[in-house]
């Protein structure tokens, strides 16, 4: 398979759907493509209903294209990432894992442009991130739910106001940053550093102001971002954790149990946001994010330090802070009910506490004078 013949796939695939994120390529599987969160079939002339090892493998091994460490990665650790680039149409960051005996392949489509946090809509409370001078920002959430975009967003608004030196770790680079005030070295791991602590290490005797670290995965990491925190660096980072109370017990159980009440304070003096994301289906196509905020103060470095209990939660700070614009996932899905971005099923779906939005919903319902339940005709039996 020559590279016009994958790209004229790739291409293919792209046009087949609006609001594409993923592509996918399984044995036993057709063409697939992932539409505003869901899996689609790709139709074409010559498209298989099912993909066989074979045509699955050779597809693998284009995209490969020869490379010897990508190969021994594959095959001693079962997997491996790459990036292609799709000449005037799109790049993809590319992961490439073994099933059995088989190989399967997803390409999740990367943007060019640098979204703005205004074009996003993120919420207005993320406008002061840029504004640290140092510590910890974690955006947290599942794979696919748009941390790295929401991040990309936030380093726009450091390009567009400080000119500081700003260093990123990314695998692979999503969104090339253009110079403004702040000046950008973007890294490819694989490219540019083996190992995301190695990135790390290096960076700090690399003046930077501001660090993007594209994920957190290892205690080694976590140790060097907590010392770069430490230093008079703003650290930004995601990991795939659903909320911050999760976050927290993550990072903690990184290290041994004599560590951990030092991790703790560390951790208590350094993390300034932690920033939870969900991906809801938007009422007339494609996604909306919802977002759980957790902004630093004196009740939340308390409960990093000792630990969540009854009436002290992490939970119960985020409910209490709305007026410091914290913010909780529940709330957050009832107000994009209210808006009408989303269904009243995509609401309940989602939520943290069903019974919680259920009851926001019922309230919004009944402001506007519609029934709450579809029950009727009750009768008192005497």
């Amino acid at each position: 398979m020559r590279k016009q013949e994958i790209d004229y796939i790739l291409a293919r695939m792209l046009d087949s759907h609006e609001d594409i994120s993923d592509l996918n390529i399984t044995v036993g599987k057709p063409l697939q493509v992932e539409s505003s969160g869901e899996l689609m079939p790709v139709e074409m002339e010559f498209s298989p209903s099912e993909i066989t090892p074979f045509q699955a493998e050779i597809f693998a091994l284009n995209l490969i294209n020869r490379d010897h460490t990508l190969m021994r990665t594959l095959v001693e650790d079962g997997s491996c990432d790459t990036s292609y680039e799709l000449q005037g149409k799109a790049r993809f960051r590319i992961n490439i894992f073994s099933r059995g005996n088989t190989y399967s392949t997803v390409l999740r489509k990367l943007t060019d442009k640098v979204p703005t946090c205004e074009e996003l809509d993120l919420p207005k409370v993320l406008h002061e991130i840029p504004e640290e001078k140092n510590g910890f920002v974690l955006f947290v959430g599942a794979t696919g739910t748009g941390k790295t975009t929401s991040l990309a967003a936030v380093l726009n608004e450091v390009n567009e106001k400080r000119p500081v030196h700003v260093i990123t770790l990314e695998d692979p680079i999503e969104y090339k940053h253009p110079f403004k005030r702040a000046t950008f070295n973007q890294r490819e791991l694989g490219v540019d550093f083996v190992s995301f602590s190695s990135g790390l290490r290096a960076a700090l005797r690399q003046a930077p102001k501001v660090i993007l670290v594209g994920e957190m995965r290892d205690r080694e990491t976590m140790e060097i971002g907590l010392s770069a925190s430490e230093t008079g660096h703003l650290v930004l980072s995601s990991l795939h954790t659903m909320n911050a109370g999760q976050t927290i017990n993550r990072i903690v159980g990184m290290f041994s149990q004599e560590e951990r009440s030092q991790i703790r304070a560390r951790l208590a003096d350094t993390i300034r946001w932690i920033v939870c994301q969900r991906l809801l289906p938007r009422i007339g196509g494609g996604r909306v994010a919802a977002f759980e905020i957790l902004k630093t103060n004196l009740r939340v470095k308390d409960t990093i330090l000792h630990g969540e209990k009854e009436g002290r939660t992490f939970q119960d700070i985020i409910e209490a802070g709305n007026a410091f614009g914290m913010v909780t996932f529940d709330d957050y899905i009832i107000g994009l009910y209210r808006e009408g971005v989303i269904t009243e099923k995509a609401a309940l779906s989602y939520a943290t506490t069903r019974g919680a939005v259920g009851r926001g919903i019922d309230s919004i319902k009944s402001a506007k004078g519609e029934a709450t339940t579809e029950i009727e005709n009750l009768e008192v039996d005497w």
